[in-house]
């Protein structure tokens, strides 16, 4: 809420200051410094070299902390929500500083292609590969699979995980194995 209220006491000073023309040129070059300035408070695909941390302070860490839980666990994507979100919950007080570099580079990580590299559907990137919360994360993720899951129900490496529920059918009422 501080980082909205100082985005709009910063920008509506400028529209005050600006002219008021009304030709098209004008008016985009007064809504574009607002729509960065924007941009640049709530984009969640931020770069790690530019985010900067303060641990040295209780507060500061709360406040770091709270926010990657509140970014792990409200992703929009309910399968990421609950593996990241207990994930970060339980390993977050023990992560040094570039621990939480590797997280944050995990959450800008868009929700399809994080699924499809956690699942093992696809190969993740080598940057990706390399990152140490990534690979404890599909650690976990893949270890519940082979635990929880009937090998039946999952697909080959490298291959849709979604089917629908009656391709298959091998007798009168649909599959003998997995949970559809």
């Amino acid at each position: 809420m501080a980082s909205l209220r100082r985005a709009v006491f910063t920008a509506v000073p400028r529209l005050l200051s600006s002219s008021n023309s009304s030709s098209a040129a004008t008016s985009d070059s007064l809504y574009r410094p607002i729509l960065g300035l924007f941009s640049r408070v709530y984009s969640s695909n931020v770069g790690t070299q530019s985010i900067d941390f303060d641990l040295s302070n209780e507060e500061s860490k709360r406040r770091l902390f709270n926010r990657l839980m509140y970014r792990s666990k409200q992703r929009g994507y309910l399968e990421l929500d609950l593996i990241l979100g207990k994930w970060v919950e339980d390993h977050i007080h023990s992560m040094d500083e570039n621990g939480i570099k590797s997280l944050v580079h995990v959450l800008d990580l868009e929700n399809p292609d994080l699924w499809k590299w956690l699942t093992g559907q696809e190969q993740p990137p080598d940057t990706v590969n390399t990152n140490p919360v990534f690979v404890a994360v599909q650690d976990k993720v893949m270890s519940n699979l082979s635990n929880h899951a009937s090998p039946e129900t999952r697909a080959t490496p490298g291959q849709p995980w979604v089917r629908g529920w009656d391709d298959f059918k091998k007798g009168r009422d649909g599959p003998t194995a997995g949970n559809q």
